[in-house]
């Protein structure tokens, strides 16, 4: 397979095939395109190195053996959607110059029905995502607690990997303060299996019933439809203050885990409880977890604000250059294995509430498997937007529980494919084929692309001699694990071990350090300011006093109400360390290096320390008063970003060669607000604002030559945390790398709690 091969290819090579240092990843074109319309005809353009595509499978699972290209447009003229070649395609057919057009215009109604039509229902939720192609190779350290084939070492399967926010519109942005989904699609030899989770490991409610009244709740409001994808309103907290089952999902989101810095550094989680069975029909109950290789890392409240409005597609696209660059993300997948008791709890924890979480100190996550994803999609409808997930797409080894959310998702996700992508036949586009033979006697339907053969699509039958068979335990069946159920009554009601609402949210809260838990107050405060309703907010306060009296006394302040006191005694949980994305240090790969310099830097310094970062295995940028390239036309540097263009957020750390002046676009601030009115013979303002966002922000920031002078004018000492001057380019860097290891400078953060 495509994924199978490039994956091959990144490990004689790891971390793969990388822009040269003179270019920038998210180049539309292949090689610069020529000023003028080529007189030539030629067929399309093969994929870029970068790019993948669906297994060219089949509509019924079989190889067809076709390269990637087959399933693509063909050919050097523009055709009908039939095939006929066409001569214009600028001019309706009319009658006459200036006449009415015509109704035989057949290419006309074509081409703009076509256009009117083009667009699918966008997802209820999760509609804003990115995708991307990858492979998943087994441990085989599973082997005891499940059967199933692709967790066995070594083995090779093709994934597709969506990522993507909660609550916003197609259109919205990316860094906003919601709960991301992380969907994993295998393609395995004995099925399909998809693992729908998010990067938050429990959820706001215990039972499917609930599901459209809390997005419902979340989404913008009915009569305004404002405000778009984030949950800073009245109906949102109306609903979680209403329903505190919701608190601990709340404090998650509120915390730093729900504007991560990347897709790439960003945790996944089962959510629910599933239950393995091995080879000998034994079955464990696990969560599922993906650990990213580079770390859990976030984005802190102000860089997201900016990111929004500079860079609205700042995580799909930092995932799109990293692969496009062979920075390839990486992904351990693991399990918490739990026995099977028919009570299903853990240490006192109930497996099936999907609100609660399993501590990873009571149960150690156990790696199982490395994910890597390698190419990007060719086309992002055809792959991103019509891909396919439902938790019932399930494998030989891997059942469900009786969570009563992951119940309603299992009939959910199927009936929405079904509204969402025309018909029962969603299966048959290629994104969503699976790798293994089909023979489901399913019919006909909209959008039936697999031609049957045969008289007799029911079983038993004699007049297509029986086929297809059953199959047994013993050649691959998917037999679902028995469970004894107690002699129980019809009734709607929830487990008494359902209504702790409180313990694990304080769990989380005892567990954040005090940068940590800073940003969770700020953003509770944010959030609630923006409610209109002054019930709501004091609603929410009585259940903030319930998972700890100084968030709750620090958030009333902010809002200006009183302190209200418990309704609950406060839990004594033992801190998870876990839980902190604090106190570790992470490998560097892929983080992005911006480097500042103008016509007077040390030149030669700069190109040391931009392939020195290459090396390295990051990427760096070059940062410059005008774009193109600085230095002697022999040996320029080239230019990524200006100075009107760059902002603090796009880096994960600064060098600094020496301090730029002010550049003629900033005299004045006539072409550039950001520049102001500068003072004469300072440094750029520009730079200046980017300078003290990254200080502000906690980044590794470095310099040589004359960088003193930059910090001065800031009001930065040059013995700071994460920061680095020094009388060499060289020296600067490695300084900073060391400092991104543990990703920020936490303690340039000032913390009241």
């Amino acid at each position: 397979m495509v994924q199978k091969k490039a994956t091959k290819a990144a490990a004689k090579d790891k971390p793969g095939k990388r822009s040269k240092p003179d270019g920038v990843p998210s180049r539309p074109a292949q090689k610069p395109p020529k000023a003028t319309e080529s007189p030539r005809p030629r067929g399309p353009l093969p994929l870029k190195p970068d790019q993948g595509g669906p297994g060219t499978l089949g509509p019924t699972g079989q190889p067809t053996g076709a390269p990637p290209t087959a399933v693509a447009q063909g050919g050097a003229y523009l055709t009908t959607g039939q095939g006929a070649r066409l001569y214009d395609s600028d001019h309706s057919l009319k009658a006459g110059a200036r006449g009415p057009i015509l109704l035989q215009d057949h290419h006309l109604r074509e081409k703009i029905t076509h256009f009117d039509h083009e667009r699918i229902p966008e997802r209820v939720v999760h509609a804003r995502g990115a995708g991307a192609h990858g492979v998943f190779q087994g441990y085989g350290t599973s082997a005891k607690v499940t059967k199933a084939a692709f967790l066995a070492k070594g083995v090779e399967t093709p994934v597709f990997v969506r990522f993507s926010t909660v609550l916003g519109s197609r259109g919205s942005a990316d860094t906003v303060r919601d709960t991301r989904g992380f969907a994993t699609k295998f393609y395995t030899g004995e099925g399909t299996f998809d693992l729908v989770g998010n990067n938050i490991p429990v959820f706001f409610i215990q039972d499917a019933l609930k599901f459209p009244d809390v997005i419902h709740a979340g989404k913008p409001h009915p009569d305004r439809e404002i405000p778009q994808a984030q949950s800073a309103h009245d109906t949102f907290w109306d609903f979680v203050s209403l329903h505190t089952e919701a608190t601990h999902h709340t404090l998650w989101n509120m915390s730093d885990r729900a504007i991560p810095r990347s897709f790439r550094m960003m945790e996944g989680f089962g959510i629910h409880t599933f239950c393995l069975v091995n080879a000998k029909g034994a079955t464990t109950l696990v969560k599922f977890h993906w650990k990213p290789k580079l770390g859990t890392h976030s984005l802190v409240w102000e860089e997201a604000q900016v990111t929004n409005g500079m860079d609205p597609d700042f995580h799909r696209r930092d995932l799109a250059d990293a692969i496009e660059a062979g920075a390839f993300p990486q992904w351990e997948l693991g399990i918490q294995t739990f026995p099977d008791t028919p009570e299903q709890t853990f240490e006192g924890i109930d497996l099936l509430d999907p609100t609660k979480i399993v501590p990873e100190e009571l149960a150690p996550v156990q790696p199982i498997g490395l994910m890597t994803l390698t190419a990007n999609p060719a086309n992002y409808f055809a792959e991103t937007e019509q891909v396919a997930f439902h938790p019932g797409h399930l494998v030989p080894g891997i059942d469900v529980t009786d969570d009563p959310l992951l119940a309603g998702r299992l009939f959910s996700y199927l009936d929405t494919q079904i509204s969402r992508l025309g018909g029962p036949n969603f299966g048959q586009i290629p994104i969503n084929r699976p790798h293994a033979p089909v023979n489901d006697m399913l019919r006909d339907g909209m959008h039936q692309s697999a031609v049957h053969t045969g008289v007799a699509p029911y079983r038993p039958n004699s007049l297509d001699a029986g086929c297809p068979f059953l199959a047994g335990a013993d050649t691959g069946a998917f037999i679902e694990a028995p469970r004894a159920l107690p002699a129980t009554r019809k009734i709607r009601e929830a487990p008494a071990s359902f209504a702790d609402h409180f313990t694990q949210p304080r769990l989380f809260w005892l567990s954040m350090t005090a940068v940590e838990r800073e940003h969770i107050i700020a953003a509770y405060t944010f959030e609630l300011s923006k409610c209109l309703d002054q019930t709501v907010k004091e609603r929410v306060l009585a259940v903030l006093a319930n998972i700890d009296p100084q968030l709750c006394e620090e958030v009333a302040t902010g809002l200006g109400l009183p302190v209200p006191a418990a309704t609950v005694p406060l839990a004594d949980p033992d801190p998870s360390p876990a839980l902190s994305q604090l106190g570790r240090t992470w490998p560097v790969e892929s983080r992005i290096i911006g480097i500042v310099a103008d016509r007077d830097s040390d030149l030669r310094g700069v190109r040391r320390v931009r392939d020195a970062v290459l090396k390295a295995g990051m990427v760096p940028l070059v940062i410059a008063p005008t774009g193109g390239a600085l230095g002697p036309a022999k040996n320029p540097v080239a230019v990524q970003r200006t100075f009107t263009t760059a902002r603090s957020i796009e880096f994960d750390a600064l060098l600094f060669a020496g301090t730029p002046q002010t550049a003629d676009d900033a005299r004045g601030g006539a072409r550039d607000a950001k520049a102001g009115a500068p003072e004469p013979g300072s440094p750029d303002p520009r730079v200046l604002l980017l300078l003290a966002e990254a200080y502000r922000h906690g980044k590794a920031i470095g310099g040589w030559n004359d960088f003193s002078r930059i910090l001065e004018a800031v009001g930065i000492q040059d013995d700071e945390p994460g920061i680095a001057f020094t009388a060499t380019a060289g020296a600067a860097l490695k300084a900073i790398t060391q400092a991104l290891a543990e990703h920020r400078a936490w303690s340039r953060f000032p913390t009241s709690v």
